[in-house]
């Protein structure tokens, strides 16, 4: 009698998750598609689980964390350049403003 050593895959994750849904879809057909890929129910179970902890890890990261991305990307030179372009158009929109409001007294009468 021959001994069988299981040997040990490495799957990509995307796979890993096409089997998971490969196996929701066709509940029936599980064992077979776990023997088809060399797979055991405790791999699929592991599998399960940390496609849920990723789920509830994903899910409970709010917005703020994208801005924190784009802050990483946006380089000090790049952030203290927007600062001063925002700080001039601030400007010019106060500037603005107050000539409007004197253009406006001129066309009320005032």
């Amino acid at each position: 009698m021959q001994n069988k050593v299981r040997k040990r895959r490495k799957l990509a994750a995307e796979k890993k998750y096409a089997i998971l849904e490969e196996v929701k879809q066709n509940g029936g057909t599980k064992a077979e598609i776990l023997r088809r890929e060399g797979l055991y129910t405790t791999d699929l179970q592991r599998f399960e689980e940390i496609a849920r902890e990723g789920a509830i890890k994903a899910l409970g990261q709010s917005r703020p964390g994208r801005r924190k991305k784009l802050e990483q990307e946006i380089t000090p030179e790049a952030f203290e350049s927007l600062k001063r372009e925002l700080s001039r158009k601030e400007k010019a929109l106060a500037e603005l403003a107050i000539e409007f409001t004197i253009l406006k007294k001129k066309v009320d009468g005032e």
